[in-house]
């Protein structure tokens, strides 16, 4: 048993990723690879609010086994107009039978797929500071256009 205390969370904000149809780069001797565009969206929450950029893309490489290694840049345009820039790393994985449908583009109940992120910010925004000081845990969900992400402090 550990003597220091566990970490709290703090909810962020929850974004809603869209997303254009994904380029099948093929099999690359890594995995699948895929990149699937970013095209914009939205950002709600008790600490950050705005709209997602439509600038980057999620560079996905799928592995023999079925997980997916997610590695998505793009930007939010906080509601004051500062510019955040967003790397985020993560993998999904589930039953084959699930993914496969995913990938056909069909919802699938998302508590059925592990999908979890880790989040890097940069911003120059004094307002947005704690971005660049803090570790950020995320809880996506994948549907046919578009990620739904949610995102936590690690305190």
């Amino acid at each position: 048993m550990s003597d220091l205390a566990a970490p709290r969370l703090e909810h962020v904000a929850d974004l809603d990723i869209e997303l254009a149809e994904a380029m099948e780069v093929g099999e690359t001797g890594a995995g699948e690879r895929r990149v699937i565009p970013i095209i914009g969206g939205t950002v709600k929450g008790p600490r950050l609010n705005g709209r997602i950029r439509p600038a980057g893309a999620d560079f996905q490489i799928i592995r023999p086994n079925g997980v997916a290694e997610l590695h998505a840049c793009y930007v939010i345009e906080a509601d004051g107009g500062e510019l955040i820039s967003v790397e985020n790393r993560g993998i999904r994985h589930g039953p084959p039978e699930l993914i496969a449908r995913l990938r056909r583009g069909e919802e699938v109940d998302p508590d059925l797929i592990y999908f979890r992120t880790l989040p890097r910010f940069e911003t120059a925004s004094p307002r947005h500071h704690f971005l660049n000081r803090h570790l950020f845990i995320g809880i996506g969900a994948r549907y046919p256009d578009r990620v739904k992400l949610g995102l936590w402090m690690l305190g």
